[in-house]
């Protein structure tokens, strides 16, 4: 695992200028990677290529980076782990290419010198985002993996090219211009996060997952095309589906995630996963114990409030297993010692509260591993979530409504004075759905209206709100299943996972999200995921052959945290600090007055804003340290 960076510019610095550049973009990622660091640049062409290592595969000084390809043609900046390696360092030994290490970033760079870089992206099974330098044609290409594990962000500034792992990289550019993109700020308000392919800034794009980029020239702007589609592998999987009954699916995928983590526990340092207690961890937890003579270690985070707190289950799944556990309860006192370091961590504002609680579990994990596995995934492709039932519920009872019933029911909600006027726009809001897309928003708008706070900010287009990007032959619930994993998916639970580890310099890997899994996973009839109004049917069933019922089978509380009476409570001058209303005012980006009225209506308990006023605290925390 490593941090990567760099820059394309027209010649005309010195080498030691370019280098100082590229040397102080890339010790912004010293978490990444601390255990080296190394740069490659080319006065002649304006190209520099840095990279941050955190040693997984090969510790010695062979798996060094940036790396030059045998023929000398190729230079790579690689952020990843390729686990089928070893797999394709055969393919590359029977056609007399030979690596000298055992490191995954030859294998990988020498895989794409041979076959072509779509060619060798098509055999790899792994997490990663990576830079190829191509000294011949003099074009410089960026991959994002499948699924978006791991994060890279691009742009230009004054007529440079910038690339990097994190925004922090581009930020320390000594020409980085940095303007927020107001467009940006509303969808964030929205979504807690800001999607692909934007960033919060003008100019600055995330890589989407499963795309590449190719740019010949530092100032051309091109767009990026994808290598893997979510879209047509889903459409595919509907249209080809597992023609077995549940149980010769639950075998086959018993097989498929027990060869994925038996992948992902190959390290040449230690290895533990995070459990939760809930299904996805418990089921990786257990295939880790399986697969091994060891005894695993496993890592909880628990809260001192008792409605939630899963650590005691987690115990219970972990002596079950027989795995080395530790636990920490996370207090009101711990949660704000991490809040200020979050800016920093989450370089651009993101707003899911369980970032604080993933950043604690995997410091407490790296006091004693190196890499973890943890369960992310299962939600999004085994029907985790109670939206994908309620919003399809009521979905199907909106969609019965004509026009003309609409309007009807506007008309008199209008004339029912005690609704007041929140809850009048949201049911104005409602009756404006006319997807399943869209009624999956709905449900995960945090801010129903941005633009009541980002005043002349519109919302760029998303997957939720481009027909261009919808996928057909989906029933209504895979819509919007789709919708998560194209969106919730990478910039939220992957994002949080990918920053909070890497801020501890633990390297994260996520079982589910083997590309052949989630392949077959779209292949299972709904059925096999949500029956009788439950989730990750599939998954309960081959847990069952690993852990009894009863230590599983609860209601879902996932990975939550009492915001609410934080805010009210020990967080409240915190909060009242950043929502000043005079700051608000000097600031400029939201208007004051919808904001002070939402934490006036959270502070005396007439509504429970939490999740709404996370979303402006963090951007305030984030616009106080950046900008």
């Amino acid at each position: 695992m490593c941090g990567i960076t760099g820059f394309w510019k027209h010649p005309g610095e010195s080498m030691e200028v370019m280098t100082q550049w590229g040397d102080a973009m890339n010790d912004t990622l010293r978490h990444r990677g601390p255990d080296d660091g190394g740069l490659w640049a080319d006065d002649k062409a304006g190209v520099v290529l840095a990279s941050r290592r955190l040693a997984i595969l090969d510790l010695s000084p062979a798996g060094h980076q940036p790396m030059t390809s045998h023929r000398g043609r190729y230079v790579l900046a690689y952020n990843g782990e390729i686990y089928n390696f070893l797999e394709i360092r055969r393919d590359l030994e029977r056609e007399g290419e030979y690596c000298v290490s055992n490191s995954d970033t030859e294998v990988l760079l020498e895989a794409c010198a041979l076959w072509g870089i779509e060619p060798a992206l098509s055999r790899l099974n792994g997490m990663f985002s990576f830079a190829l330098w191509d000294t011949k044609e003099h074009t410089l290409t960026l991959v994002r993996d499948r699924l978006g594990v791991k994060p890279l962000y691009y742009g230009w500034t004054h007529n440079t090219f910038l690339f990097g792992s994190e925004l922090k990289a581009l930020h320390s550019f000594p020409d980085f211009t940095g303007t927020v993109d107001r467009s940006s700020v509303a969808l964030f308000l929205r979504l807690g996060y800001v999607p692909a392919p934007y960033s919060i800034y003008e100019n600055i794009y995330k890589l989407p997952p499963g795309h590449l980029l190719t740019i010949s020239a530092p100032r051309q702007h091109t767009s990026p095309r994808s290598y893997w589609c979510a879209r047509r592998m889903a459409e595919a999987g509907v249209q080809n589906r597992f023609r077995g009954d549940i149980h010769e699916a639950a075998d086959e995928m018993e097989l498929l995630l027990r060869d994925s983590v038996r992948l992902r526990m190959l390290a040449d340092v230690p290895v533990g996963a995070f459990l939760s207690g809930g299904i996805d961890s418990s089921l990786i937890a257990a295939m880790m114990q399986a697969q091994t003579t060891s005894t695993v270690k496993t890592f909880t985070i628990g809260f001192t409030e008792a409605s939630h707190n899963e650590a005691d289950y987690a115990k219970e799944i972990a002596e079950h297993l027989g795995s080395e556990h530790t636990d920490v309860c996370l207090s009101p006192k711990d949660a704000q010692d991490i809040i200020p370091l979050l800016p920093g961590i989450y370089d651009e504002p993101f707003a899911d509260p369980s970032q604080i609680p993933t950043f604690l579990v995997a410091q407490l994990a790296r006091q004693s591993v190196t890499v973890s596995l943890s369960g992310d995934g299962g939600d999004e492709l085994f029907g985790g979530y109670r939206e994908y039932v309620l919003g399809t519920q009521r979905w199907r009872r909106l969609r019965r409504l004509s026009p003309i019933v609409r309007s009807l029911i506007r008309e008199g909600a209008k004339g029912i004075g005690l609704l007041g006027v929140g809850r009048l726009r949201k049911i104005e809001q409602l009756l404006d759905v006319t997807t399943p897309e869209a009624m999956h928003q709905y449900h995960l708008s945090q801010w129903m209206w941005p633009a009541d706070l980002v005043p002349a900010a519109g919302e760029h287009l998303t997957p939720f709100t481009d027909p261009t990007l919808y996928a057909d032959a989906l029933t209504d619930t895979e819509r919007m299943m789709y919708m998560d994993l194209v969106t919730y998916l990478p910039e939220d639970i992957l994002t949080k996972l990918d920053r909070a580890s890497m801020a501890v310099s633990l390297e994260a890997r996520v079982p589910l999200l083997d590309y052949r899994l989630v392949e077959f996973a779209w292949q299972l009839p709904l059925d096999f995921k949500l029956h009788r109004g439950r989730g990750k049917r599939i998954l309960r069933s081959i847990l069952t052959r690993y852990v009894p019922p009863r230590l599983f089978e609860r209601p879902k509380m996932g990975f939550g945290l009492p915001l609410g009476q934080w805010l009210r409570g020990p967080l409240r001058p915190w909060v009242e600090e950043l929502l000043d209303p005079t700051k608000l005012r000097q600031q400029g980006v939201f208007n004051p007055m919808p904001v002070c009225q939402a934490w006036m209506e959270h502070l005396h308990g007439t509504q429970n804003r939490a999740i709404e006023l996370w979303g402006i605290l963090m951007f305030q925390a984030w616009q106080e340290k950046w900008i």
